[in-house]
């Protein structure tokens, strides 16, 4: 068991100083808050490298193992978050690189197609047809970012997807700042024009007007009509 006190995170909040001590006591809860704080990032990080939702997860999980089983060695030099996004991001070069490996030596291998991120929609609730429409606009905009080469798929999801801002982007890929930007001025570039070329057919199903708000509307109507039977 490692000296907790030792542990270098008097910079940290004390939330989360006390959240690493605690997981690396061994205590399960505060392990989970930290991979349910995490995850969604470190899963769309990876994802950005593998492009396939189960690898992202193997990834993903490994990650954390390796994470976990190095916690009580953590410096505090950067953040927690940022910490664990450099491990995800090796781990998952890792596996790419052993992927492109195997595909030298199985050429003929056929590979999963790349599924979508799962992004939030709206509730179970909400209009089928608008979430039809909103599903078919992310599916463009992920094809898209699937699409863009690897250094600057990074640079855009971290960006434009996780919400960091150039420093964090440097700091997490290893990039000067000029780079960071410059790869995401040509990330966004290709992707206008993929949705540019792709666009207009989903755009012709906009502001639908159909199904449960279509038949809500016809019958206020004909019930303000007298017509209804």
């Amino acid at each position: 068991m490692p000296a907790l006190q030792n542990i270098p995170l008097a910079s940290f909040p004390a939330e989360e100083a006390s959240l690493i001590r605690s997981a690396v006591a061994g205590d399960p809860q505060a392990a989970r808050q930290i991979i349910k704080i995490h995850n969604q990032r470190l899963y769309r990080l990876v994802r950005a490298v593998v492009r396939n939702n189960a690898d992202a997860e193997d990834v993903l999980q490994e990650a954390y193992l390796k994470a976990f089983a190095s916690l009580e060695g953590f410096q505090g030099q950067a953040s927690l978050s940022t910490w664990l996004s450099r491990i995800a991001l090796n781990t998952a070069l890792m596996r790419l690189r052993g992927q492109k490996r195997l595909k030298r030596v199985s050429p003929a291998r056929c590979l999963t197609e790349a599924a979508v991120i799962p992004f939030p929609l709206t509730s179970s609730t909400a209009d089928p047809e608008r979430v039809m429409a909103q599903r078919q606009l992310l599916h463009l905009v992920e094809e898209a970012t699937d699409a863009l080469p690897e250094a600057f798929r990074l640079v855009f999801v971290a960006r434009v997807i996780e919400g960091l801002s150039v420093e964090e982007t440097a700091a997490l890929l290893d990039l000067p700042a000029a780079t960071v930007k410059t790869r995401l001025h040509r990330a966004r570039k290709l992707i206008r024009s993929r949705l540019e070329a792709q666009i207009g057919p989903v755009l012709m199903d906009a502001f639908p007007f159909a199904g449960v708000r279509c038949d809500r509307l016809t019958e206020a109507v004909i019930t303000k009509l007298g017509l209804e039977k």
